[in-house]
């Protein structure tokens, strides 16, 4: 099964987009959920129009295919901000929380490391919150 990899990005608006990372599809709305599923009606849409026109159209869209969607780091921290706080994620990754909220309010980039840092802490985060027994 074909895997297209598609970045969720939060806009200034408080909107989400999505594009893809290898192809030309892109979708937006107020949720990532709601930008997902433009994306995906977008693709139908296109196939469908390049079918009707007779137009090519990209052929892993006549098969199955998975669409594995991935946040930017600041998007990440400003969709979860009331969820992940500064002070929260300082404690999983070691990163100062005032540079934290900086990332989280645009005013700095993470560098490569600290984006690593920040995956890191997060997927560990993860795998602890997986690992209760309900």
């Amino acid at each position: 099964m074909r895997k297209v990899e598609a970045i969720i990005e939060r806009s200034t608006d408080g909107s989400c987009t999505i594009c893809c990372e290898n192809e030309m599809f892109s979708g937006v709305g107020k949720s990532p959920e709601e930008a997902k599923a433009d994306m995906l009606f977008q693709m139908k849409f296109f196939k469908d129009t390049a079918i009707e026109k007779n137009f090519s159209y990209p052929a892993f869209l006549d098969k199955e295919f998975e669409v594995v969607y991935k946040f930017d780091t600041e998007s990440l921290l400003q969709y979860y901000a009331g969820v992940i706080t500064p002070a929260a994620l300082e404690r999983l990754s070691g990163i100062h929380q005032k540079q934290l909220w900086n990332y989280l309010h645009g005013r700095s980039k993470p560098r490569k490391q600290q984006i690593e840092k920040i995956e890191k802490a997060l997927h560990s985060l993860g795998s602890e919150l997986m690992s209760i027994a309900l």
